[in-house]
């Protein structure tokens, strides 16, 4: 891949690539946009089978958090970085402190998070270095109920445009990934009624979920398959593309994963097939709230917070109402929408 034709495409302002031998760090980091504000966006911790792949994650990624936070009403731009490695292996106190130095250098235009892999012990192993970091222990902590509440409130929006109500009874639910977020999801909507079909790569948490839920667990295989009303994408992103889609059995996606369809003809081709696809930056924007109310200058409440993530409802039908009045996708609703926000403060 070539970096800088890839910023291009993207629209990229900085990216850093990290490396540090004695600690095994090699990691790279991609701010996006600086617009709105500093960039905010987690730190993902993953054995990439390549440089070039952990690239191409880190781009998408922290393009996505810019259109995310402007969506969520943040002043705040999107960024996003990567760690090449197994965790299970290579975390310690030391390790995240190596990383927080570069976090350090770059003076605040990044602030980092706990993602995929990083916990908010790992967020405060680096804020021993530097203080540009949120999802802290201390004050926001795990940003994971409030991503789960979020996707559950955006969820039922989509419920009330497709299914005439957004009641979640009785609705056939397939959640793939069983992580801290999707457990939370799971949780949400047992309360609710919904009946649960689940899958994750680690049995013990498909294990975990059907006994705390009585969730019914589906192979790997069937994920895309299964007969269902709504399918919940909670693992990594690009999990549809416009060679699967075609299998879905479902009448709504709503997930908590980042980059859930790999392109914008994915979004098309959903569209085609009268499945209403809600943008998983729209409705996975709890947890970013939750952490950008930790920036600097923010007062964090709880309270707010949780008024804040409740909005996501009224946002989720507000992209699907420009999606009808556009007759484009919610895809391309929600860039078009997100995009504005930040086009005007261009201006």
């Amino acid at each position: 891949m070539k970096v800088i034709q890839a910023m291009n495409e993207y629209g990229h302002e900085q990216i850093i690539f990290v490396h540090d031998k004695a600690a095994g760090l090699n990691a790279i980091i991609a701010i996006h946009s600086t617009v709105l504000g500093p960039a905010l966006g987690g730190t993902r911790f993953w054995n990439y089978a390549s440089e070039e792949d952990a690239l191409f994650d880190v781009l998408r990624l922290s393009r996505g958090m810019t259109l995310k936070n402007a969506a969520a009403g943040l002043k705040l731009g999107g960024g996003k970085a990567v760690i090449i490695g197994d965790p299970k292996k290579l975390k310690s106190r030391d390790f995240f402190r190596t990383y927080g130095k570069f976090i350090d250098v770059l003076g605040g235009k990044y602030y980092t998070a706990e993602d995929v892999n990083t916990s908010a012990t790992d967020i405060a192993h680096i804020n021993e270095v530097t203080k540009f970091v949120s999802g802290t222990p201390e004050v926001s902590g795990n940003p994971s109920p409030f991503t789960a509440r979020g996707v559950y409130m955006g969820m039922k929006a989509g419920a009330s445009v497709k299914f005439g109500s957004d009641s979640l009874q009785g609705k056939t639910i397939v959640v793939q990934g069983l992580g801290s977020v999707g457990y939370l999801l799971c949780e949400h909507l047992k309360k609710e009624g919904a009946s649960l079909k689940v899958y994750d790569i680690n049995p013990a948490a498909t294990e975990k979920t059907i006994k705390e839920f009585g969730a019914t667990a589906i192979k790997a295989e069937e994920v895309l398959t299964a007969e269902c009303d709504i399918f919940s994408p909670c693992a990594l992103g690009a999990v549809l593309n416009t060679n699967n889609v075609s299998s879905l059995k479902c009448k709504l996606v709503a997930g908590a994963a980042n980059n859930v369809l790999l392109d914008a003809a994915t979004g098309d081709a959903l569209d085609n097939m009268d499945i209403l696809y809600l943008p998983d930056y729209i409705v996975n924007a709890g947890g970013v709230i939750n952490c950008g109310m930790e920036i600097p200058d923010g007062n964090y409440d709880v309270n707010v917070i949780n008024t804040q993530v409740d909005q996501i409802y009224d946002t989720t039908l507000k992209i699907i109402a420009l999606s009808k009045e556009k007759r484009v996708s919610t895809y391309r609703a929600a860039d078009e929408y997100a995009e504005g926000i930040v086009a005007a403060a261009k201006k």
